[in-house]
């Protein structure tokens, strides 16, 4: 059903790697938005958060987003929302625009472009903030690694599995990986959570 939906509305649905956050990174601040805000509102005990969605969603739609300098409500609606504080004046004039219809959409169209701009250079500030302190080691076929554990249950937990050898390269910093006892155990990974593993050398 959610495959045909995208093709109607034209998404493409695009699958990242398990267990790696950074490959939906506006998805996953988003998240972390929302469940900030559901946290502040929630009674103690955290049992009502679904009550407070609606507040937290208008609170959100109302918000200027960082990324794209806009605020949500104002890219969808083409004006700005009317907030509970807001000032109602007691007598409203109305007037027929004919032409309120392609004024509205060509807003909608400058605000849209607007806010690509904004996203992308944003995205590059990103980019570069965090290519600057980021060096990848170099992995290839055959080399035996350590993976990090990332859903460690409390602190306790084994912070690495393995050993395991990569078996291919999918992508400039993504592998398939093999553990070296139980064939059967198959992942794909990203590099960022790879640890070099080297055999020791014995002498004779």
């Amino acid at each position: 059903m959610m495959t045909e939906l995208f093709k109607k509305i034209g998404i493409t649905h695009l699958y990242s790697t398990p267990y790696h956050p950074m490959t939906n990174g506006q998805i996953e601040r988003f998240n972390a938005t929302m469940d900030a805000k559901i946290a502040a509102l929630s009674n103690e005990k955290r049992t009502n958060w679904d009550e407070q969605l609606p507040f937290v969603t208008f609170s959100y739609n109302t918000t200027i987003h960082k990324t794209a300098g806009q605020i949500p409500f104002e890219l969808i609606y083409g004006r700005s929302p009317i907030l509970p504080f807001d000032q109602q004046q007691p007598l409203v004039t109305l007037s027929q625009d004919l032409e309120y219809k392609s004024k509205l959409n060509q807003y909608l169209l400058t605000l849209t472009e607007q806010t690509k701009v904004k996203i992308l250079e944003q995205q590059r500030k990103y980019k570069d903030r965090y290519d600057r302190y980021r060096t990848d080691a170099t992995y290839k076929v055959d080399d035996l690694v350590l993976i990090k554990t990332l859903n460690k249950r409390n602190k306790f937990d084994i912070r690495y599995e393995g050993p395991f050898k990569i078996t291919q390269q999918i992508g400039r910093k993504t592998f398939i990986v093999q553990h070296i006892k139980k064939h059967t155990l198959i992942r794909q990974v990203t590099i960022d959570v790879l640890i070099p593993l080297y055999e020791r050398k014995y002498m004779d």
